[in-house]
Order: C-alpha cells, then sequence, then structure tokens
C-alpha cells in the first residue's frame, strides 16, 4: 500500500489531474450511468474542501497577525505600496473583464436556491458589518468568512503579546491545519474525475467547453497585469522601461512558479534571482517573503472573475458600487490566500457572501477551479511570485538595471 501512495504521490498533482480530465470526459461520455455513479467522488471532494476551508483561513490569518514582527531598520514601505496597488489594480481588472466577457457555470441545486440579491450598496454593507460582528464559532461552522477574517485577526493581535511559546503554538497549529489540505488536495484527481464524469454524463461535452471561455477570461487578465500593468506601475516608479527587467522576472520567477504552483515554495528561486540583480539583501529578505504573504494579483483575479461568474450564473445583478466592494474585498482577500497549490481558491465563498451566493453553490465553482487549476493555477502562481521580485527591484533606489 505504502508503495502505491509513494508512486500516486510521485506521478505529481498536475498530470494526475490531467488524466483525471481525460478519463473523466471518456466515461461521462462513453458510459453515462457509470459517470453520475461517479459524481460521489466529488461529492466528498467538495464535502472535504467545504469543510476545512473555515479553519484554514482561521488558522491562517491568526498564525500570520500573531507572528508578525516589525522591524524599523528595513525600509519595505515603498514595496508593500506596490503590493497592494497591483493587487487592487488586478482586482480592478478582473471586475471590468468578467463585465466586458459575462461567463456562465453550470451548477447544480440553483433551483433550490433563494436568490436574493442585494438590493443596494447600503444592503451589501449591512450585511458586510452584521457578519463582521458574528460569533465567531459560529462563523466557523457556518462558513462566515467575513467573521471568520474578523476574529482571526483581533485575536492576532491579542496573542502578540502573550510569550514566544504561545505564537509557536498558533503557528504550528496552522502548519497543522495547512498539511491537511495538502492531504485533501492530493485526493483533488479523483474528485475531479469525479466531477467531471458525472457533469459529461448529466450535460455533455458541451458543459465542459464553458470553462474554456472562463479559462480565458482568467488567463487573459492575467497576461494583461503581467504585461500591461505591472510594466507602467514600475514604469512610473523607475522612470525607465520596464520591460526587460519585466520579462528576467518572468522568465527566472515565472516559468519555475508556473510548475510548482506555489509562491512559498518559490521563495528560493526570488531569493536567487535578487542577489543575480544586485538588490538590497536587508530589503529583499524581507519583501519577497512578504511577498509570497500578500503580494496576490493573481489570487485576485481569480476571487473576483470566479465570483462574478457565479453571480452572472445566478442571475444577480451587479451594480458599480457591489462591483468596487468586490474589488475592495477580493484584493484583501487575496492576501490571505494559502501558499499551498489552489489556495486562493478557498476563499471564493468570502467573496461569494457579499452577493448572499450560498455556501453549497460557492464550493461548487471552486470545485470548478481546481477542474481548470492546470492552468489556472499555474498562471496565477506565476504571476504572483514573479511579481514579488519584480516590485522589490523597482522600488530598490540603488538598482540600476541594464538590460
Amino acid at each position: 500500500m505504502r508503495s502505491l501512495v509513494n508512486a500516486y504521490l510521485r506521478a505529481g498533482l498536475v498530470p494526475m489531474i490531467v488524466a483525471a480530465l481525460v478519463i473523466g470526459t471518456i466515461i461521462g461520455v462513453v458510459a453515462p450511468n457509470v459517470g453520475v455513479g461517479l459524481g460521489i467522488l466529488g461529492s466528498i471532494f467538495v464535502g472535504a474542501l467545504k469543510a476545512i476551508a473555515p479553519v484554514l483561513v482561521f488558522f491562517l490569518v491568526l498564525a500570520a497577525v500573531s507572528g508578525q514582527k516589525i522591524n524599523a531598520d528595513v525600509r519595505v514601505k515603498p514595496v508593500l505600496i506596490l503590493y497592494l496597488v497591483g493587487t487592487f489594480t488586478a482586482a480592478l481588472v478582473a471586475v471590468g473583464a468578467s463585465f466586458l466577457f459575462p461567463t456562465e457555470l453550470v451548477l447544480t441545486g440553483l433551483d433550490a436556491v433563494e436568490q436574493s440579491a442585494p438590493q443596494s450598496l447600503k444592503e451589501v454593507l449591512t450585511n458586510l458589518l452584521m457578519n463582521l460582528v458574528a460569533n465567531p464559532v459560529s462563523s466557523i461552522a457556518n462558513a462566515n468568512y467575513m467573521g471568520i477574517l474578523t476574529w482571526s485577526i483581533l485575536l492576532g493581535l491579542a496573542i502578540r503579546s502573550l510569550s514566544d511559546t504561545t505564537r509557536q503554538v498558533v503557528a504550528d497549529v496552522g502548519t497543522a491545519v495547512t498539511n491537511v489540505v495538502k492531504w485533501v488536495i492530493h485526493l483533488a484527481p479523483f474528485g475531479i474525475l469525479g466531477l467531471v464524469a458525472n457533469t459529461v454524463a448529466e450535460t455533455g461535452i458541451d458543459a465542459l467547453m464553458g470553462y474554456g471561455r472562463l479559462l480565458g477570461v482568467l488567463v487573459g487578465s492575467m497576461l494583461f497585469i503581467a504585461l500591461v500593468v505591472n510594466p507602467l506601475l514600475v514604469a512610473i516608479v523607475t522612470r525607465k522601461n520596464p520591460y526587460p527587467l519585466v520579462l528576467t522576472c518572468l522568465r527566472e520567477s515565472g516559468v519555475t512558479a508556473f510548475f510548482t504552483r506555489s509562491s512559498a515554495a518559490n521563495i528560493p528561486v526570488n531569493m536567487n534571482l535578487a542577489r543575480k540583480l544586485g538588490l538590497n539583501e536587508d530589503t529583499y529578505s524581507v519583501t519577497i517573503p512578504l511577498g509570497a504573504t500578500i503580494n496576490m494579483a493573481g489570487a485576485a483575479i481569480t476571487i473576483n472573475v470566479l465570483t462574478l461568474a457565479a453571480a452572472h450564473t445566478m442571475g444577480i445583478e451587479i451594480g458599480f458600487g457591489s462591483a468596487l466592494l468586490l474589488a475592495i474585498v477580493g484584493s484583501l482577500s487575496a492576501c490571505g490566500a494559502s501558499g499551498v497549490a489552489g489556495g486562493s481558491l478557498l476563499l471564493i465563498p468570502l467573496a461569494c457572501n457579499l452577493f448572499n451566493i450560498p455556501n453549497d453553490i460557492a464550493m461548487q465553482v471552486v470545485a470548478i477551479g481546481f477542474i481548470i487549476g492546470v492552468v489556472q493555477d499555474s498562471a496565477e502562481t506565476a504571476l504572483n511570485s514573479s511579481t514579488d521580485v519584480l516590485f522589490t527591484a523597482a522600488a530598490d533606489p540603488k538598482f540600476a538595471y541594464k538590460g
């Protein structure tokens, strides 16, 4: 048994997901009854994600806030500003792209859902504020992500004044929950096999073709950020041609991140690139690990595009004020994206809460995210990680790029 597990792990998650997509599609077309039966695998996978996601968000944010250390000798403010501006701009681009190219998803259980779309920005803000102060235990139990964020931040700030041992325990619990998420994600090929087989069996191959449009909006938005918006921000800061630096970061950091699919795992690569570029070590030793946590333009795009796709599918009308609020919430929640592959997908329910989209529907959207994650998550990580070095270099006053 152990040898089978080791062989499965050595095969790699991406090849296994690709194989699951192919096999699931074939089963759904050739043997629809079997495909419907395999749907239980997808239900179990979605159920596991639904159960662990609130706990993951709570302990990741709690550990991040309680373990934060402020070093007055390191000047990271310009880099932080670029991180925040870049992430928020990405959220706005995602919202704009979703309105220009509206996408609908194949979701089940919509007839049983009471569609109570917010009527105004005031209603959205009222719901948001009430969710913020909800009971912390009920927030975790009911997947109220706004309440989870509120109480995890407050508890994290309170724990910061306690002993190092207490903070280490919190960090260890966060690591343990992350490991559980990794175990669940390792089972993604089986879940995706069931989801694809069941979807094709019930709705036909055309349902999968709809994901191509969704993927086009996601990847197109990320390319626009990487090749247009980021160079513009760098040019404003440095007043020089940004593309030699942009392409270097994409080539030496983005390509590696595309395959590792983890900003955290790509930190050593970015450190080495920063060293090669001659950046200030006192700065990049702080900003690059920090960027792996809060510089999440790709995650902001994923969260907003998939949330708006769910809203379009349910027929929810989104006004300008609500869209702007989604961009703000999407960019803020992206900063809490997990360092594991597919981490941003688990924060989609947080954004869905803004439009009263039920958690059951939101987790179906998360599952769709995993189906297209072979490309989406890889492109997202490549954008996120390469931008860490890009903005650190742009904000370094001593850096002079020769091309």
